[in-house]
């Protein structure tokens, strides 16, 4: 598999010893220090290393209070019913019960239902106005952007993100403004992310073709060039100076009945909006369509200027719906689910989105509303075995690793917490 940018996060050191080594060995290494003003350690203790995927479907949890050496003994045999084995949902599994905090037993089922309802849906109301500010603000900015750039051929801007897709919002705070760059196909080629100075077959780089018949100055875009690549940092740069410098926010802002400000410090394309009854986060990307290619102008961190990103996001929207128009599926509401409980949990942000989609577009088919607890579990089971290895192989090109940029301490953060909350989910769904 080609490189990443960055070094892989589990090194093939780390990737041998971990299917090797033996029970007490992790749990040995794993245990973390005693919680203060407990006098013995909680049985949770695994924050440097956690066991593979195996242990989750042939032990339970240790008891909630249990001495440090207890941990190298075998674990006992599960009293109850064995969790779902992945990627079979033949059959409903019955589901686990988890307490409320009312005393009430409540099914995990119940449970993730009464989340969904009460935290993960967004009231139409406010999505419809979150929408309507968006389009607004796309609307004055297009027109910005044709008055000050007209000999830039940018196609119209448009609204992208889960507050219009549904597969990811919580509440009605976040949307992205894709902005067309209209390319030449004469002029321009894209070269695959393998034969970039990155190794990384995500990142694309879009050269400048036929110089020898169509010299510089051809294409309104070569303005943009370096080293006879379009450079997604100097587009970048030129619409951060335009949306902090030129760009009458305050007039815009007050026509709309908001505050509207960039984000001068940020190298991204941000906007904060505030309005009475929302606020809204916008990021604006540059886009390059091409060849079956959607790219976005979001290079790597690094000296490396003149990356794009290969962005999935519209065919993963397109497939999930797909696949839940077609058995009556759970996907949209166990994403949902698990992107608003990623984000409220700082160590497992960075799993929220695109890793979140594709895991659950990997486990096939059989997503019936009923099945929605075992399918929760399973992603999670899902998920730390993709952490245990490092590789997250993207559902529409299996050459691209979702997880080439998690450093190895994030990958054991949130290896440890997923681990528990495969047979612990209140650890996740526990209110905050």
């Amino acid at each position: 598999m080609p490189q990443c940018q960055r070094t892989l996060p589990v090194s093939a050191r780390l990737r041998r010893r971990i299917p090797t080594r033996s029970v007490p060995q992790l749990i040995d290494r794993a245990t973390s220090p005693r919680d203060e003003g407990d006098a013995k350690a909680d049985g949770g203790g695994l924050r440097d290393a956690w066991p593979d995927l195996t242990l989750i479907k042939t032990a339970p949890d240790p008891p909630r209070k249990q001495r440090r050496q207890d941990l190298s003994q075998p674990l006992p045999s599960p009293a109850g019913p064995p969790a779902p084995e992945p990627r079979d949902c033949s059959a409903p599994a019955e589901t686990p019960r988890v307490e409320s905090s009312a005393g009430r037993c409540l099914t995990l089922q119940e449970r993730l239902l009464l989340h969904y309802s009460s935290r993960a849906a967004v009231a139409e109301e406010r999505a419809a106005l979150a929408q309507q500010l968006a389009a607004g603000i796309c609307a004055e900015l297009q027109s910005f952007l044709r008055g000050k750039c007209p000999e830039l051929p940018f196609g119209s801007l448009f609204l992208s993100g889960p507050l219009l897709d549904g597969l990811g919002a919580l509440a009605a705070d976040r949307v992205d403004f894709m902005l067309p760059v209209v390319l030449d196909p004469a002029l321009w080629s894209l070269i695959p992310g393998e034969e970039t100075v990155v190794r990384n077959p995500r990142y694309w780089m879009i050269k400048r073709t036929g110089l020898e018949y169509f010299p510089r100055g051809r294409s309104p875009w070569d303005r943009f060039i370096v080293g006879r690549y379009l450079s997604s940092n100097a587009l970048n740069e030129m619409l951060h100076k335009m949306l902090v410098a030129s760009v009458n926010w305050p007039a815009i802002g007050s026509l709309l009945g908001s505050i509207i400000r960039p984000g001068v410090a940020s190298e991204e394309l941000k906007l904060e909006v505030k309005h009475e009854q929302v606020e809204l986060s916008v990021t604006l990307f540059p886009v390059v369509e091409m060849d079956d290619k959607v790219l976005l102008a979001a290079p790597p961190e690094g000296l490396v200027e003149n990356l794009w990103l290969e962005s999935f996001y519209r065919a993963e929207v397109s497939r999930v719906k797909e696949l839940d128009a077609g058995d009556c599926g759970a996907r949209q509401s166990c994403l949902r689910i698990l992107n608003g409980l990623c984000e409220s949990h700082p160590s497992l942000r960075k799993l929220s989105g695109s890793p979140l989609t594709h895991v659950v577009l990997h486990l096939g088919a059989d997503w019936a509303q009923e099945n929605l607890a075992a399918r929760f579990q399973q992603v999670l089971q899902e998920l730390v075995g993709y952490l245990e290895i490092g590789v997250l192989p993207s559902y529409f090109n299996h050459k691209v690793n979702l997880f080439c940029g998690l450093l190895e301490e994030e990958i054991d953060e949130m290896g440890f917490l997923l681990y528990r909350a495969v047979s612990e989910p209140e650890l996740l769904l526990k209110e905050k």
